[in-house]
């Protein structure tokens, strides 16, 4: 295998091997502690110009499976410890390689991924290059933004997904970058689903006469996406509203609130999150997947109440709005790949579609919905 080297915008070199695409790249250098899911994560859209590290030690044993694809890939690069060549797994349809030789995305292996974790985590996510040769010159590097980032992921064009089963609703679903399983668990709940491009405004969406409005995840600093925060102002009050991860920061921006970046993110399958049964006291604890790199101030934002907080640092994981009948979380409760307990999410969004009521912190399904 041919030598590349991961270079640091402080300056710090890291040699390994190259594999994947036979291209320079530079990205923002974050790290992700799945286990498994590194194929949900090569095709999550909110990945979108970053360098994904796994902190996973081996890498590709299962190979690609397209059928578990998210998205299109948008990572700018990709590192591991151990890289697997020789996948073992009925499903596999390639190896990691092949894939990434495919989309032009260029990886390393041979690294100390440990030791890189430790740096992230104690200076803070930083921008870093994947190189034949280390560059005599950072400033590329140092000053590297990510930006149109939810422009670059969205869909092109409005297409609609049918129910499974009986339909009961239909949700009109904002693709900021959105990942294919929330779509297919609104339409194991019944839902037709609508996707909309980033593009549409509110009057598309009302024009659509839809029971709800999904938000889907997404790439990129939220305070950018001026536009979208400005239709979700002004669908709030008027339609059932369930925010994720970026659709939960773009919410609490359209609610008068503010976002900040963290300093390295919550990026895998294993982030514990509290539920708080009236904004303070603790209720229930999840495991949740997780991947972003900003959070809700959730002090700035007046209209609603705190639902979950990290339990690791505190920071905000959830809003319920329910004066405006929406609600939010940051975490992906769709959760591929990763832990499926708080998929009743799901279930208290038709609950809200159906003409339930925000009685003593708990969503009541109404007997609005019915069949279509």
């Amino acid at each position: 295998m041919k030598k590349g080297w991961l270079v640091l915008e402080d300056g710090q070199t890291f040699e390994g091997f190259r594999f994947g695409a036979e291209a320079d790249t530079v990205g923002e250098l974050v790290f992700t502690t799945g286990v498994v899911g590194y194929v949900e994560t090569l095709t999550d859209p909110s990945y979108a110009g970053q360098i994904v590290m796994q902190t996973y030690p081996l890498i590709g044993n299962y190979g690609v499976m397209r059928a578990d694809f998210e998205g299109a890939c948008a990572v700018k690069g990709y590192v591991v410890r151990e890289f697997c060549d020789a996948p073992s797994n009925f499903r596999t349809d390639c190896d990691l390689d092949t894939y990434l030789k495919e989309q032009g995305v260029p990886a390393l292996c041979g690294l100390d991924t440990r030791e890189l974790t430790r740096i992230i985590r104690d200076n803070g996510v930083m921008n870093a290059a994947i190189c034949d040769t280390p560059p005599a010159d950072l400033s590329a590097v140092r000053g590297y933004r990510i930006t149109g980032a939810v422009r670059g992921v969205t869909c092109a064009e409005m297409s609609v997904r049918p129910a499974e089963g009986q339909q009961r609703f239909r949700v009109a679903l904002m693709d900021y970058g959105a990942k294919r399983s929330i779509a297919r668990e609104l339409q194991r709940q019944g839902c037709e689903v609508t996707v909309l491009p980033a593009s549409a405004s509110a009057e598309d969406v009302l024009n659509l006469r839809p029971d709800g409005v999904m938000l889907s995840n997404g790439p990129g600093d939220p305070a950018e996406n001026v536009w979208e925060i400005e239709q979700i102002r002004k669908l709030l009050g008027k339609i059932p509203i369930f925010g994720i991860c970026l659709g939960h920061q773009l919410t609490a921006l359209a609610a008068g609130g503010r976002t900040y970046k963290l300093k390295y993110g919550h990026r895998g399958a294993n982030q514990p999150v509290r539920e708080t049964a009236d904004g303070q006291s603790v209720a229930r604890t999840y495991i949740t997947s997780q991947n972003h790199g900003y959070a809700v101030d959730a002090g700035s934002v007046k209209a609603g109440r705190v639902s979950f907080v990290n339990a690791n640092d505190g920071t905000c994981e959830g809003m319920d709005y329910p004066d405006l009948g929406a609600f939010t979380v940051q975490f992906h409760p769709e959760a591929h790949g990763g832990p499926g307990d708080t998929k009743f999410l799901f279930e208290k969004f038709a609950a809200l579609m159906n003409g339930g009521a925000y009685i003593g912190g708990t969503y009541v399904s109404g007997t609005k919905g019915g069949a279509r």
